[in-house]
């Protein structure tokens, strides 16, 4: 097998509502949309690196010079026998993984239609059905939060989860906990806190959260540890993960107790389900995180959170929470706070090229190499 072409578009979408969290605010999401053909099959991914550098090191910017100038040059007209073959071509790369998991995960949906399968029965999904859960950003008007919370939950969504900063915190959650005793909820800080803080997060164990994610840096374990240690409610880590190593460290030492995949933060979807598997043989409960995806990011989210081990719902949501109109039909929906999991071959969610074209900012194409 080879891949015989390769196109990126810088796509952009507004926000039907600005999304705001500890480090940044977004009224608009720029992603890069990658199309590949494998042996004439073509494929579609995603890569759902930020636009800046406050989730992570990796931005929009970086995505596309890795993309173009080394990771699309190592593949392309190159044979390769397996997915595993397939990414061995890129492994001197070092790093880039939202680079890399949009090459791949557009590679792994061209395998799966090649093979017949949906991309979640090709990757081992058993599930028909995904609960999904809402995510919601930072709000100063409390009012409008629990306004909020009521409009999704009476969509069916399953679960909450509320972005919390310092000064934006256990008020908040108090407020929340005092009008929706019975909820699922948890929260996400996105590192906004440092340990020295531990007594203060320690309040939140009074609102039976489901979890608390992320609270220390981006690129800590060892201090997780120490937190979760003096809290009784579960860390979850989101950023700090970036491999199967870095969980299997996690876990060892109890830096967390419940673990966020996402392919993108982890450089695509097999090394996901790797991470999968590790928590599903140690009876670790995993979700799938979000990154505000297209449609496109979105069905291969949706095909990962098919696994047996995503016990959690998770941040794959209904795209009309985000955006007016996307880059798929069918649009992905929720409906009583469930998601069904395509059963047609490949992506299951037909890209629109009309649409992605009259969202693109700029467009690169192998054949013009």
């Amino acid at each position: 097998m080879r891949v015989d072409r390769v196109d990126l578009w810088e796509v952009r979408l507004p926000l039907i509502r600005p999304f705001r969290t500890s480090s940044s605010q977004r009224a608009a999401i720029s992603h890069i949309v990658v199309r590949v053909e494998v042996d004439g099959i073509p494929g579609w991914g995603e890569c759902v690196a930020p636009i800046d550098p406050y989730y992570c090191e990796e931005t929009t910017g970086t995505c596309w010079l890795i993309l173009t100038e080394f990771l699309i040059p190592a593949v392309l007209n190159r044979d390769w026998s397996c997915i595993d073959d397939f990414r061995a071509l890129y492994s001197r790369v070092k790093g880039n993984r939202f680079a890399k998991a949009g090459l791949e995960s557009a590679v792994c949906v061209a395998e799966a239609a090649r093979a017949g399968l949906s991309l979640a029965r090709w990757l081992g999904g058993t599930r028909s059905l995904i609960q999904s859960g809402v995510s919601l950003g930072i709000e100063d008007d409390l009012g409008r939060l629990t306004d909020l919370i009521a409009e999704h939950l009476a969509q069916g969504y399953r679960r909450v989860k509320l972005k919390i900063a310092p000064g934006h915190d256990i008020d908040v959650v108090r407020h929340v906990r005092r009008r929706y005793p019975d909820l699922p909820l948890q929260v996400d800080a996105n590192s906004a806190y440092s340990l020295e803080d531990a007594d203060h997060l320690a309040q939140l164990d009074a609102f039976n959260l489901l979890l608390i994610e992320q609270p220390l840096a981006h690129d800590d374990i060892v201090d997780h540890a120490r937190l979760q240690a003096r809290l009784q409610t579960a860390i979850c880590l989101d950023e700090s993960l970036r491999s199967l190593a870095d969980v299997r460290h996690a876990l060892e030492i109890d830096a967390c107790r419940i673990v966020n995949i996402k392919p993108g933060r982890v450089g695509g979807l097999i090394e996901a389900r790797a991470i999968h598997d590790l928590c599903l043989r140690r009876g670790v409960p995993v979700w799938c995180g979000g990154m505000h995806e297209f449609g496109i990011g979105r069905a291969v989210n949706l095909a990962l959170a098919s696994l047996p081990g995503f016990t959690l719902p998770g941040d794959v949501s209904g795209s009309d929470k985000y955006y007016a109109q996307d880059l798929v039909e069918p649009p992905i929906l929720a409906s009583n706070g469930q998601i069904p999991v395509p059963d047609t071959p490949g992506l299951g969610h037909q890209p629109s090229t009309e649409r992605i074209q009259a969202a693109s900012r700029r467009h690169w194409s192998s054949l013009k190499v």
